[in-house]
């Protein structure tokens, strides 16, 4: 199995999740599979750094106070359409609201996922 050559820029993944141990656990590992990481409490925090930094990945819970993850995946794609979107939820209920869609192709876990999973599913979507 070969390593991924370090002269390439790592991949660069803004993670929105208000429960502080999940968010920790998602910053750690997702750290150790190989990609920068940078973790906020909720989605106006995230915009907030999306404005100023370019990322490849959004990886957002759904349910969070001051702006849900929907919301900033909207507001995500409007800085950068580009930008890959993936939600994390433990509300998978919240996903199927009409009046809540989440934006098109941007997969979503339900928690509990295993992280073997979630980092297979980044990879994918990311092409590394």
């Amino acid at each position: 199995m070969t390593a991924k050559p370090s002269h390439l820029p790592k991949k660069r993944i803004l993670l929105a999740e208000d429960d502080e141990s999940m968010r920790g656990f998602l910053e750690r590992a997702l750290t150790k599979a190989g990609y920068e990481v940078k973790a906020f409490a909720n989605g106006q925090e995230a915009h907030e750094r999306l404005k100023e930094e370019n990322f490849t990945l959004l990886l957002t819970d759904i349910v969070m106070p001051q702006m849900d993850g929907i919301e900033l995946a909207r507001r995500a794609g409007e800085l950068d359409p580009d930008l890959k979107i993936m939600f994390i939820t433990g509300f998978a209920a919240v996903t199927l609201n009409a009046d809540v869609q989440p934006p098109k192709d941007a997969p979503i876990l339900s928690k509990p996922f295993h992280l073997k999973d979630l980092v297979r599913e980044i990879d994918k979507m990311l092409g590394a």
